[in-house]
């Protein structure tokens, strides 16, 4: 079967987009805070761990620590206590410590709004900065790819890439750049509600005409993606 080319690809993505658009309207990153630094801590600490008990942390943790400094002047063995229901609390912990202490040396105690500064400050990778970035200032340089993305993406075939910043540029190429931070929320929320890594509902899912892997080429009904045999 003929390989899709990028146009095509890219008519695929927005009929993707479309629907997605439209199924998950009130689709957002589900970490909860009120302002930047809060989400960059809540993002720090959501590494290996599930939304919902970050979030029942951070419901205390931000009551404690409520600015960059309070992080950085804190006790280290109090503040890893603070986050000891995380997973790699004690590690991440020291990473939300040097983390602010940064940013009161160097941002003032604010976080920055640039991708190189933001990735320079520890434990801050780019998915980490592209969250900040697209939620907390409305700034789309970049597509978040968690497992959830990687995953659909792949299932998708709209990558074939074997690393998020791969993965990233590939949909970078197919989704336009208004639409990014929007983009990596619905594959998330689809990924977390119909397509799950063990048991994807893809009797029901919404996209499966426009999804190589749905069904099996040919079968009646089928829609533009089930003929596609690679990316």
């Amino acid at each position: 079967m003929a390989r899709e080319s990028l146009l095509q690809k890219q008519a695929r993505t927005a009929a993707i987009v479309d629907v997605l658009r439209r199924v998950y309207p009130h689709a957002r990153c589900e970490l909860n805070y009120s302002n930047p630094l809060e989400l960059l801590v809540a993002t720090i600490l959501s590494a290996q761990c599930t939304d919902k008990m970050v979030n029942r942390v951070t419901a205390e943790l931000f009551v404690r620590y409520r600015t960059a400094r309070d992080y950085a002047d804190a006790d280290p063995d109090a503040l890893a206590g603070d986050v000891r229901r995380i997973g790699l609390f004690r590690n991440k912990a020291r990473f939300l410590q040097s983390c602010c202490r940064a940013l009161v040396d160097h941002h003032g105690g604010e976080v920055p709004r640039d991708m190189a500064a933001l990735t320079a400050l520890a434990g801050v990778g780019r998915k980490t900065a592209n969250v900040v970035l697209g939620n907390a200032f409305g700034l789309n340089v970049g597509v978040v790819v968690d497992t959830h993305v990687a995953r659909l993406a792949g299932r998708l075939r709209l990558s074939a890439a074997g690393t998020p910043e791969g993965i990233e540029a590939d949909l970078q190429k197919l989704v336009p750049q208004s639409d990014w931070t929007l983009f990596s929320h619905w594959l998330i929320w689809h990924g977390r509600r119909r397509c799950g890594a063990r048991r994807p509902e893809c009797a029901e899912c919404e996209i499966r005409s426009w999804c190589p892997t749905g069904r099996p080429p040919g079968e009646p009904g089928a829609g533009p993606g089930a003929t596609v045999a690679s990316v």
